[in-house]
């Protein structure tokens, strides 16, 4: 995925590098020359380009550089025969010529050449430690030849050279998830009945919303390990998922008994107590944890509504309103709006209770509009944590 894109943006660097490398090495016509070819090649006229570049290497044989760029073209015609050749020559010409044993290693990975491959692309990172791209593409064939451990250490590198590159990202994330999923087949290996195998497995349910089938495989692991701590706070994340709110709020207290400083068990405790009514249980654990870790997802949008169940409207609305400017999930930044609109129209600021629910209604619509394309593109919606998003509002008409 991306690797064409990448690979049509090193071609126009190198082009360009080359132009500035042969201006002094070469007499002007054959400069001339050159830059035209160089120029037809960033058009896209590869039909003009190439024939520029083999009269070049024609004249003048010890020209590196037109070798190189006749290797692109070529390779870029999908003549890789062709562009080996020419980018073998370029490097008996010139061995430390920048791309070419790049380029060389690219064109032998899109003939399945791996091993022939690899090999040019580690001269290239050996030459040019600094080259993120060289780096990539290391990292891409390695994870062709199935050695992900190999290919996520070069992406690595690619990464910490070039780290806002999408396509590094891309291929880096693929290398990670390849050494995590070889990582769990190892240690499924060593002890297929232990403890932690069932919360990897209960975890991958649990991302891909298969929350009875998680919560079936907490509770094997708990069975295993009784008081280790964090099982007991994921199960409950799951029984508040599947809507046991009962056995949510047993599972959150006993991962207390266990480790009293579980930030999460103590804030979903409060969120859920909140949900049932009860403003000042929950409002009492939500600022417990909101001293131990600052910054907890929806924090400002739960304590919002504790302080509106206990009556303090003008405390729920500066939580509201922080809600509003700092939460990036559009449900919660809704239900937000919606009881701010009704603080609002209590304290008789119909100007802002009117602004506040038109806000609403716009971020509910627009909402509506979306479910409606993911539906017909038949890709399902996120879900938010139900622990920590709003109860749903009433209609305020």
């Amino acid at each position: 995925m991306g690797n064409h894109r990448a690979l049509s943006r090193m071609l126009l660097c190198f082009v360009l590098f080359c132009v500035t490398a042969a201006a002094s090495a070469q007499s002007a016509d054959v400069n001339a020359e050159f830059a035209q070819a160089a120029q037809a090649m960033r058009e896209g006229n590869l039909e003009e380009a190439g024939a520029g570049f083999a009269a070049i290497v024609k004249q003048t044989p010890a020209f590196a550089e037109a070798r190189f760029n006749l290797g692109l073209v070529r390779q870029e015609q999908g003549r890789y025969d062709e562009a080996i050749a020419s980018f073998q020559k370029a490097l008996a010409l010139q061995p430390r010529l920048h791309g070419a044993n790049l380029f060389l290693g690219i064109t032998e990975f899109k003939l399945n050449h791996l091993d022939k491959a690899e090999s040019a692309v580690q001269k290239e990172t050996a030459a040019y430690p600094k080259d993120a791209n060289a780096w990539m593409w290391l990292g891409v064939v390695r994870l062709a030849r199935d050695r992900a451990e190999e290919a996520a250490d070069a992406l690595d590198r690619a990464y910490k050279l070039k780290p806002d590159d999408q396509d590094i990202l891309y291929h880096r994330g693929r290398a990670h998830l390849l050494v995590s999923k070889d990582s769990y087949a190892e240690m499924f290996k060593v002890d297929p009945h232990s403890w932690r195998v069932h919360r990897v497995l209960a975890q991958a349910n649990a991302e891909a919303d298969r929350h009875v089938e998680a919560i079936a495989e907490y509770e094997a692991a708990i069975k295993l390990a009784p008081t280790q701590p964090g099982l007991h706070e994921e199960l409950g994340s799951e029984y508040r998922n599947a809507n046991k709110i009962p056995e949510a709020e047993a599972a959150f207290q006993r991962e207390l008994e266990i480790d009293p400083r579980n930030v999460l068990a103590r804030y979903k405790l409060g969120a859920i107590a909140v949900e049932q009514g009860n403003g000042a249980k929950g409002k009492e654990l939500i600022e417990e944890a909101q001293r131990e870790k600052p910054g907890l997802v929806h924090m400002d949008y739960n304590l919002g509504r504790a302080e509106m169940l206990l009556g303090n409207d003008a405390a729920a609305a500066d939580h509201f309103e922080r809600t509003v400017k700092t939460d990036t999930t559009a449900e919660v930044v809704e239900q937000a709006w919606y009881q701010l609109g009704t603080i609002y129209r209590r304290e008789r600021r119909m100007d802002e209770a009117r602004n506040a629910m038109a806000t609403f209604q716009r971020l509910k619509d627009e909402e509506a509009e979306k479910s409606q394309e993911r539906m017909k593109r038949s890709v399902l919606p996120g879900d938010v944590n139900p622990v920590d998003s709003p109860p749903a509002a009433t209609n305020p008409q």
